[in-house]
């Protein structure tokens, strides 16, 4: 069970140093990874949803706008998640999911929300689905290049979002080093 906690909501732009240094060490120890460049590759208007324990980050995710097109369908202005992560000696304490219920409040006026993770499970319990279909990153002329190898695309449902078909391709603009 949670104790009290906060969650923040800033602008990319709006975070100091130490808030920066901290969702960078947050998001290495609970990936096991190095997020040091996470910053070089955020948008200014990215929102971060930020969950403070007292004086520490102790959960966060982060959305950036994103253009997804389901098969058959207009391109989507999606609400991209990244960098979900709690504290693993946090974990299992509601933090991570108490984050993604503020994220879904926040992002209700783009078409989708999207993310690739490696722990679906948790987010099927907070109404993401599985993307089942094949998935391909898409460059700005069109080409689409296949990525089987990219598992556990989730989507959540948002106020505006058409009738999609799962088993469907799902395509994405392809960024500089990342496709998902």
């Amino acid at each position: 069970m949670t104790t009290r906690f906060d969650i923040r909501v800033r602008r990319t732009r709006q975070l100091d140093t130490a808030t920066r240094v901290a969702i960078v060490e947050l998001c290495t120890e609970a990936f096991g990874k190095d997020f040091s460049g996470l910053f070089l590759h955020l948008p200014t208007e990215g929102l971060h949803f930020i969950a403070h324990h007292g004086n520490q980050i102790v959960s966060h995710a982060v959305v950036t706008t994103r253009w997804v097109q389901p098969e058959w369908l207009p391109i989507l202005r999606t609400a991209y998640v990244d960098a979900v992560a709690t504290l693993p000696a946090d974990q299992r304490r509601g933090y991570g999911s108490a984050v993604m219920r503020e994220l879904a409040v926040h992002v209700t006026d783009y078409d989708l929300a999207c993310l690739q993770t490696n722990s679906p499970a948790f987010y099927e319990q907070l109404d993401w689905q599985r993307w089942r279909g094949p998935r391909a990153g898409r460059s700005p002329d069109g080409q689409l290049t296949p990525t089987p190898d990219q598992q556990n695309i989730m989507i959540l449902r948002l106020p505006h979002t058409p009738p999609l078909d799962l088993d469907r391709l799902l395509t994405i603009e392809m960024q500089t080093g990342r496709i998902w």
